[in-house]
């Protein structure tokens, strides 16, 4: 499954945000969308889901122009999507938090995806029943993520999963995406910066000012630069 960006423009009150970007993931690709605050990376992600309403350009999935696409009908094609925010429901517990997309999509197996979930990060349900707004920023992250993954089974979207976690939370999180790479996930994550995810990613598009200057290929030189 393959996910595609033609020349995308979106603006937001009159003042334009993305100016004509084009991006692919390939089936199965992680890859980055690195950028600094306020480049346009977050409208990238909101873009994919149907969250922010395009002025021109197309968005295509597995050859498919889903540029039209409701957001609800998007998410049934295996999007899953990981707020920078998290936008946990406070009062509802871990579990209940993560059975969100089971809940709003018949689709989704939520026992199976808790299943696969808890195998993922045993460390989630040892807090299973706990409500979220009693976890840290990081334990949330995490949260955010298993959500994410009973969501996005075809295509997962990360934003910014690694700011504002404690570096040890941070490896975590890394290492749990690191495990997916035999899933046949495509996975697209937006940061500020590589360092956290250098080892995990292919290639990483440079997004500035609403465009993509440069696509680079993540090899071993670059690694060791970071």
């Amino acid at each position: 499954m393959t996910l595609k960006l033609e020349k995308v423009e979106v603006s937001i009150q009159a003042a334009p945000i993305l100016r004509g970007v084009s991006l692919e993931v390939g089936s199965g690709e992680r890859m980055g969308l690195v950028g600094r605050n306020g480049a346009g990376k977050t409208t990238v992600m909101r873009t994919i889901t149907g969250l922010a309403g395009m002025s021109a350009g197309k968005v295509f999935w597995n050859d498919e122009d889903i540029s039209d696409m409701a957001p609800r009908d998007r998410a049934r094609l295996g999007f899953g999507y990981m707020p920078e925010d998290r936008r946990l429901v406070p009062d509802l517990t871990v579990e209940e938090n993560m059975l969100l997309p089971a809940w709003a999509n018949d689709e989704i197996d939520g026992p199976k995806g808790l299943e696969f979930v808890y195998d993922l990060m045993p460390e989630l349900t040892k807090m299973a029943s706990r409500k979220a707004l009693l976890l840290s920023g990081g334990q949330q992250k995490m949260v955010a993520l298993g959500r994410a993954l009973i969501a996005g089974g075809k295509l997962l979207l990360l934003d910014e999963p690694f700011e504002g976690v404690a570096p040890a939370l941070a490896k975590r999180i890394s290492e749990v995406i690191t495990s997916l790479k035999g899933e046949g996930l495509s996975v697209l994550i937006a940061q500020s910066e590589l360092s956290h995810s250098v080892d995990l990613l292919q290639r990483e598009s440079v997004i500035e000012r609403g465009e993509i200057i440069r696509v680079n290929v993540i090899d071993s030189t670059l690694r060791e630069k970071l």
